[in-house]
């Protein structure tokens, strides 16, 4: 195992949830120079700062000041999105029926529903939390255990599945068990652990909301005859968050460049991204505005200067060729895992990747020593989309749609290549350095 396929799996398994992630990308910013930066705060920059922006616990922006003003070098920018599909709770989770206890969830984002079946699950996310004298604070929890089980019904039972398939209604059948009838209720256990992970002495009452999800307790790991695939939860789309991230830190122990470094990592793009904290929000473009409105000698008219001298590169994951459903690809365009990054193409905008910025990407391909493979969407067949073209519309900036191959897009537990994993970063470091030129 390489070092780079190693710290992806503990950047995996330390990022059970969006929020998670976004703690984990800071610590790591923070440990290697960035200052932490309040959207409330007069933003005064100057060559060389490096700063690290959170909005909403699940989105964060990273950047290194270019040695020139944004509006004479432009930005380079690399996003990514912090969220995958999973099991929400609802509101008023606590359900008890024949016994057990259980927690009411919804879907969230396209998942398939069916490999959250028979699987060990936990429970993690934000709760907010009531302060004396009205107050509330928010924390990150993680019950980091086995919890939750969303059991099958028994072949016995259920005969008609031979001949009909498996049908799930997520209403009925994707309830999880938490315990038996006398199991405690969710607030009671979750100020239970709150208590018991430092965050002082609360009481269930003083649980006043939360944002929590389920996932897959089971690590990550190197799987294959030889190594060769990364079996893991959350790939799409932590992958590219690590690797984007990767990228940036690497590239910051050269020298600063002229232009500016940005990573954006989004929640909500399995849903839409249409929220203050996705890529349909103003996120990126208040950062951008800002650090250029920030940087000292700033001149008029300087963020449509700015984004016209800039490229992003949105990077999410790619659809690698299935050997037991290739029909399902489009021929010439069947990208194989452990074979390099993807570029993403769609003629009708699903993803944002034009000629020239193709080429500017598959430039720094070159400079990294890497050949990128292309993927295309069958003409018969629907279209998924990203941050891409959103992100493009928001600010206006060419951007390139690219990923790594894999297999299981959107199941609990999914699949890509460990030759993968330091080729992209390699790539995008070289997007953000010196040698690569729009």
């Amino acid at each position: 195992m390489t070092d780079a396929v190693a710290d992806l799996l503990s950047y995996i398994d330390r990022s059970p949830t969006p929020y998670h992630a976004v703690e984990e990308a800071r610590r790591r910013l923070q440990a290697a120079g960035f200052r932490a930066l309040a959207e409330t705060d007069l933003w005064d920059l100057s060559p060389g700062d490096r700063h690290c922006v959170v909005r909403g616990d699940g989105s964060l922006v990273a950047f290194e000041v270019g040695t020139a003003p944004p509006t004479e070098a432009g930005f380079r920018v690399v996003g990514a999105h912090t969220d995958s599909p999973n099991l929400r709770l609802k509101p008023l989770a606590d359900l008890a029926a024949e016994g057990y206890r259980q927690l009411a969830v919804e879907p969230y984002g396209g998942l398939l529903l069916h490999t959250w079946l028979d699987r060990d699950l936990s429970l993690a996310g934000r709760v907010s939390l009531r302060e004396a004298e009205g107050g509330t604070r928010t924390v990150l929890v993680d019950f980091d255990r086995p919890l939750l089980r969303v059991p099958s019904l028994a072949i016995h039972l259920y005969r008609e599945l031979r001949e009909e398939g498996l049908k799930l209604n997520p209403q009925q059948h994707a309830v999880p068990v938490l315990g038996l009838e006398d199991a405690p209720p969710l607030p009671e256990l979750l100020a239970g652990e709150l208590r018991a992970r430092n965050h002082g002495d609360v009481a269930p009452d003083d649980v006043l909301a939360f944002d929590l999800m389920t996932y897959d307790v089971q690590p990550s790991a190197v799987a294959g005859a030889r190594g060769e695939f990364v079996h893991a939860a959350r790939l799409d789309n932590l992958a590219s968050c690590h690797a984007g991230l990767s990228a940036l830190l690497e590239a910051g122990t050269a020298d600063t460049p002229d232009f500016t470094r940005v990573l954006v990592l989004y929640d909500h793009e399995e849903v839409g991204s249409r929220s203050a904290v996705g890529a349909a929000g103003p996120l990126l473009a208040d950062c951008l505005e800002r650090i250029v409105a920030g940087y000292k000698g700033g001149s008029p008219q300087g963020l449509p200067r700015a984004t016209a001298r800039s490229a992003l590169v949105s990077a999410d994951m790619a659809h690698a060729v299935h050997p037991n459903y290739a029909d399902r690809h489009e021929r010439g365009h069947r990208p194989v895992i452990g074979r390099g990054p993807v570029i993403k193409h769609n003629a009708n905008q699903s993803y944002a990747t034009d000629a020239r910025t193709a080429a500017l990407f598959r430039s720094a391909c070159a400079a990294a020593g890497v050949e990128p493979q292309h993927f295309v969407t069958r003409s018969d067949l629907a279209c998924g989309s990203t941050i891409g073209p959103i992100s493009a519309a928001r600010v206006g900036i060419p951007t390139v749609d690219v990923g790594n191959p894999m297999l299981s897009m959107h199941s609990c537990r999914e699949m890509s290549g460990s030759a993968d994993v330091a080729p992209m970063i390699r790539v995008l470091r070289e997007f953000l350095g010196d040698a690569v030129r729009g």
